[in-house]
Order: structure tokens, then C-alpha cells, then sequence
């Protein structure tokens, strides 16, 4: 079947690339496409990367993946999007849009008819996710933040999404597979789960990195996935997981309630319980100190690296292992 998304388009045994205009109300952006159509049937699979700014390993791994993979070893159809948010990727450079300043990963699947950003989410759903049989968001530390290499997926109700969420998880070959109880939220994961497509978020990297070696991790583990999927056979870039991919529950996480200067005394990789302290934020002009604790026990999978902060700031998420 002919892969088509508006004017672009893949017959079998094809690659195209091209890009497509997003409106966006107050602007109109270019959103990069890949589109491989491979020469035997198989599943729609979407790779997103560039969800949010400062998050570079996703951005060079979709793009060394398109360049990598060609129609010949695809089964199925293959749809690969570098930047699936311009504005924060060449504009902010961090999770929110300088458009409106909201962070896309909390209004999925979007408005059409809303701000900027939930326009940019439903552009995404109604042109590439809606539809797939498998969606594969990728993500890392942004410029300001610590974190764990790790997966994630939901829990949804529906024994096979569920099954299908899981077994996707543990094929990125990473040790930690946090899952959240519901589907719940704005997240592309849990938005693509409510229409029942199996889906997953896997995050790469810290504090902006670009480092060859992680995106070569990135890499490593979208084969793992797509080999999983059946959209590739086993070959020498296949390669196995090094460690065994464990089950991880999020417990809580903790935001600013103030502006101020943050300063922590517990960091990523850290076990906490709850009530401890992990840190203190500053007032810069009068010196006060907000003290800030945990909301939960478990390990601290990421934290804000930043020194400031404001209300609603991300400080830190905790997960702990599931039995």
C-alpha cells in the first residue's frame, strides 16, 4: 500500500522525505518528515523525536535512523519525525513553546482549534500517530536536567494494549521500565493508549546532551524495537540488551511551589523517603529559604539540574522497583 501523509507519499520499496506545514493559528511551522515504505507488509510504526526543546539525542538518532534504514530491510511502513515541534526546539530549546509557553507533552492529543501548542499536539495526532500500530516517542534530559536512561508505559485496563505496551518497553533493552497506573493525562503515550495504540516514551541522555556514544545507545535500542515489532530482521545491528529490563512504579513527584534559586541536596540516582528534605530554594532578595521534601520514597529518576526555578518547576520524579 501506497504510505501517504498529505501531499507526501512512499509506494512500496520507496523512501521520501519532505516536510509539511503545521498551522498553528498565530504561525505556520515546517514539520521534517521521513517516510520509509518498506518492500514487504508488515505494521505502521512512528518515531517521534523533538517533542520538546534541549532534547538533542532524539533529534540525531531519528535522523541517523532514516538515513540508516532503506525499503529493502523494512517491513511494513516505517514513519520517522526529527522535530515534531519546531517552536520549542528551534525557538525555546525547553519543554514549553515560546509561542504560549506550554509544554506539549501535557495536552496530547491537542485541539485543533485551541493555542499554538494544542494545535502543534493535534497536527501530530491527526497526520502520523492516528492510525499506527505502534508509537515510539523519544526523549532525554533536557539542557537543565538530570536523568536515568529509562522507559516508559502505561497501565490502561485493556489486558492486550497492555501486554503490547509492556513487551515494547522491555525491547528498548533498558534496565529501568517505569509504568504509570492509567492512561490518564496528556502525554503522547497515554493519549496514543486511549486510542488503543500501543505506545511507549523512552528517554536518553541528560543535561543536553549530544554525545556520539548516547545517540549510539538510542540507536542500539530503536533496532531492538523495531526488531521486536517486525519491522526489521535480525542483523548484526541488532543487538542485544546488556542488562535485564526491570518493572519500576512512579510513586511522586515533586514541583516548585516558588520562584526562587534551587539548590539540592539529593540528585538523581539518590534514594529518598518520603518527608525528607532533598533541597532548598532561595528567595534573591531577601535570602529566605523554602525548604523542599519529598513527596514519595523510592530513587529519584530525574531532577533540575537549573538553578531557577518557578512555580510548578519540575524538581524531581521517584519511582521505586515493582514487586
Amino acid at each position: 500500500m501506497t504510505l501517504s501523509i498529505g501531499p507526501l507519499r512512499a509506494e512500496p520499496g520507496q523512501k521520501t522525505r519532505g516536510s509539511l506545514p503545521a498551522d498553528l493559528g498565530s504561525t505556520t511551522v515546517e514539520v521534517p518528515l521521513i517516510l520509509v515504505n518498506g518492500s514487504r507488509p508488515g505494521p505502521r510504526v512512528v518515531i517521534t523525536g523533538g517533542v520538546h526543546g534541549g532534547e538533542f539525542i532524539s533529534l540525531d538518532a531519528t535522523t541517523r535512523l532514516a538515513g540508516l534504514l532503506e525499503p529493502d530491510q523494512v517491513a511494513g511502513q516505517l514513519v520517522i519525525c526529527p522535530v515534531a515541534n519546531p517552536p520549542a526546539v528551534y525557538g525555546g530549546r525547553l519543554n514549553v513553546s515560546p509561542l504560549d509557553g506550554v509544554n506539549i507533552n501535557r495536552v496530547f492529543p491537542g485541539d485543533k482549534d485551541g493555542g499554538p501548542t494544542d494545535r502543534m499536539a493535534a497536527w501530530l495526532f491527526e497526520h502520523l500517530i492516528d492510525g499506527a500500530d505502534a508509537y515510539v516517542d523519544l526523549h532525554s534530559g533536557g539542557i537543565d536536567q538530570h536523568l536515568l536512561d529509562f522507559v516508559g508505559y502505561r497501565l490502561t485496563g485493556d489486558d492486550e494494549l497492555d501486554a503490547k505496551n509492556k513487551a515494547m518497553a522491555h525491547a528498548v533493552g533498558y534496565e529501568l521500565v517505569i509504568f504509570g497506573t492509567s492512561a490518564d493525562g496528556g502525554n503522547s503515550h497515554a493519549a496514543a493508549n486511549r486510542q488503543r495504540i500501543p505506545a511507549i516514551l523512552v528517554e536518553t541522555g541528560q543535561l543536553g546532551d549530544r554525545d556520539p556514544a548516547t545517540v549510539r545507545r538510542l540507536l542500539d535500542a530503536l533496532y531492538r524495537i523495531l526488531h521486536h515489532l517486525g519491522v526489521i530482521e535480525a542483523s548484526e545491528h541488532v543487538k542485544p540488551a546488556t542488562v535485564q529490563p526491570r518493572d519500576w512504579v512512579w510513586t511522586g513527584e515533586v514541583a516548585s511551589q516558588v520562584t526562587g534559586l534551587w539548590y539540592p541536596d539529593a540528585v538523581t540516582g539518590d534514594e529518598v523517603t518520603e518527608g525528607q528534605t532533598i533541597g532548598r530554594i532561595i528567595d534573591p532578595i531577601e535570602g529566605a529559604e523554602h525548604k523542599v521534601t519529598a513527596t514519595a520514597t523510592g530513587k529519584i529518576i530525574y531532577g533540575m539540574n537549573g538553578l531557577s526555578v518557578r512555580p510548578g518547576t519540575e524538581l524531581a520524579a521517584i519511582a521505586t522497583p515493582h514487586h
